[in-house]
């Protein structure tokens, strides 16, 4: 049985090569009632569009990449983070008829720029999709800048006017949660910083200041204890700052992990949580809703970040001139880990 071929989808749908050409593509620009007329012709002949044709005449894959750092490296792995991510990128990559390749690699590998400029090499992508904290890392970014491939960054931490990225509002909503917090009567309320290298959770600190600010309270840098964003840096803070002559009544932590090595420690000293101590996150890991009590926290919106970047690779304006940053607001999850204040 001789192949389908475009023209015959052209044929019987009445409409030109390139007509059929765009709705195969799932280009927009095309009235609904031809894109229905050619759609139907698709289904009734079998076509299957000659994708490797394409690819050699565009010189390019029809293939994103995600690129990110690999959880294994961590103390608390969490593969929840990246298939969050992998699942928005994937429902854009459907939707415009592209693949996903997902590239795991540490930021500290002495091969990683030959390591990146040999996969772009191999698959030739269209766009490659940089996950922080590698998106943050200013010879991982230049690794991938020299093949030339168009890149989004992931929650750099930094705005960029010449490289496109898609962020969420962390110091807005660590302010937010900072607070919810004073909104329950605390009004000693410490912070646990996150590592320093990864620029996104650096703004959660700031976000923490003004919240306090905003609640009329002073804030005190007894009440900040640096992190790393482990589960034992955690700890670690819960035992410096529960060990203070006046403790905080609520602790906030820049990231799920470190705010469960607070709750293992508030435990162990047979506090009550939150009757005792209220205790909060960032991200919205699995973790967050498996410790006990659950944790409150801050869901990324990591499936919609993913996704947007994607659609700025396909739609092409993820080059110089139309570079910019895109927000998508996170929010608070509230659970079992706050409540009032002491008396």
């Amino acid at each position: 049985m001789p192949r389908v071929t475009i023209d015959d989808v052209a044929e019987l749908a009445g409409v030109s090569i390139k007509t059929v050409s765009r709705v195969a593509n799932g280009e927009r620009n095309v009235r609904p009632s031809t894109r229905e007329r050619v759609e139907r012709a698709i289904a009734q002949l079998n076509y299957r569009a000659n994708f490797s044709a394409r690819n050699l005449a565009t010189q390019r894959s029809h293939l994103i990449v995600l690129v990110y750092e690999d959880p294994a490296r961590y103390e608390t792995p969490s593969a929840d983070y990246v298939i969050r991510m992998q699942n928005g990128a994937l429902r854009a990559c459907r939707q415009q008829r592209y693949e996903l390749l997902i590239h795991p690699c540490t930021y500290g590998a002495a091969n990683l720029r030959r390591e990146l400029n040999d996969l772009v090499g191999r698959v030739r992508p269209t766009g490659i999709v940089l996950a922080a904290p590698l998106s943050n890392m200013a010879h991982v970014v230049d690794a991938i800048a020299e093949t030339r491939t168009p890149l989004v960054c992931l929650s750099p931490g930094v705005e960029s006017s010449s490289r496109p990225t898609v962020a969420t509002n962390d110091r807005e909503i660590c302010a937010e949660m900072t607070r919810y917090l004073a909104s329950l009567g605390h009004r000693q309320i410490a912070f646990v910083s996150g590592n320093p290298d990864h620029h996104a959770v650096s703004n959660r600190l700031p976000g923490y200041l003004d919240g306090l600010r905003q609640s009329a309270i002073k804030s005190a840098a007894r009440l900040v204890v640096a992190g790393d964003n482990s589960l034992k840096a955690g700890e670690a803070a819960a035992e410096s700052l529960l060990a203070l002559a006046r403790p905080p009544t609520a602790i906030f932590a820049a990231n799920d992990d470190m705010a469960a090595g607070v709750l293992r420690v508030a435990l162990r000293k047979g506090l009550r949580i939150p009757d005792d101590l209220s205790v909060a996150g960032f991200d919205d890991s699995s973790l967050a809703s498996h410790v006990f009590p659950t944790l409150t926290t801050i869901r990324q919106p990591l499936a919609r970040i993913a996704e947007q970047a994607v659609q700025l690779i396909v739609s092409g304006k993820a080059t110089g001139a139309d570079a910019g940053t895109s927000i998508i607001p996170a929010a608070l999850v509230i659970r079992d880990s706050t409540g009032p204040a002491p008396s």
